[in-house]
């Protein structure tokens, strides 16, 4: 197993290198599918970063309680920071998903965003299948993630912007994998389904909301190449 990605000094600037790359795209993302969780009440949010998601979900549900994972200690700092009054509904775990258990709690929503494109196809496999015992039977897991569109503009635009930000964040952070995982394969094969979705930036960025099957099978998610790529270039 490859050493976890050390993100702790890129802390302090996460948030502007994400504004700067891609505006409001990726905020948009994490929370096109906040105002659908008022009734969660444990909540686990692997690698949030800075805290932003945390932050908000914290304003919005006065009543959940979370568990935030990540491997930096300078992005947990953060989030605690962000966490403001809420913080005592927060408690932080500075370790690598890859290894971390659940310690038997019942989760009903689990959030992973731009996060799973630091793991491989196997990884994220693993993931799932250490998760899935430890969710309750209606959980939610939201993920957002970077895609590249099955057409021709995809490769052409999206399969570039990918490769910049896998060199960039290899150089700054560490980051050994150099490409996206095939996660909607990985965690249908683990007893999940994905029941809705929503593009952004012409099929670039993609946010879904998943869930546990009752019986275990697999079903392959695609991302719809048919966009407007126009909004790329916005």
């Amino acid at each position: 197993m490859n050493p976890a990605p050390n993100f702790d000094r890129l802390a302090r600037l996460y948030r502007w290198m994400e504004v700067a790359s891609f505006g409001p795209a990726l905020w948009q993302c994490r929370c096109h599918f906040l105002g659908e969780l008022p009734a969660c009440r444990r909540a686990l949010v692997l690698g949030d970063g800075d805290g932003r998601f945390t932050a908000r979900l914290l304003q919005v549900n006065h009543e959940v309680q979370i568990d935030a994972v990540d491997a930096s200690q300078a992005m947990l700092r953060a989030l605690e920071a962000r966490a403001g009054v809420g913080r005592e509904r927060v408690r932080t775990h500075c370790a690598d998903v890859r290894v971390w258990e659940p310690a038997g709690r019942r989760y009903d929503l689990v959030a992973s965003h731009f996060f799973l494109d630091c793991l491989t196809t196997k990884e994220v496999a693993e993931l799932a299948r250490r998760l899935r015992p430890s969710l309750s039977p209606q959980a939610l897991w939201l993920i957002s993630e970077f895609a590249v569109p099955e057409s021709r503009l995809g490769s052409l635009v999206a399969q570039p912007i990918v490769s910049v930000l896998y060199a960039a964040f290899r150089l700054l952070a560490g980051v050994r994998v150099r490409q996206l995982p095939n996660y909607a394969e990985a965690i249908s094969k683990q007893g999940f389904r994905c029941e809705r979705q929503q593009a952004l930036l012409g099929g670039l960025l993609v946010t879904e909301v998943w869930r546990p099957n009752r019986i275990n099978c697999y079903k392959r998610v695609k991302i719809d190449p048919q966009r407007d790529w126009h909004s790329l270039r916005e």
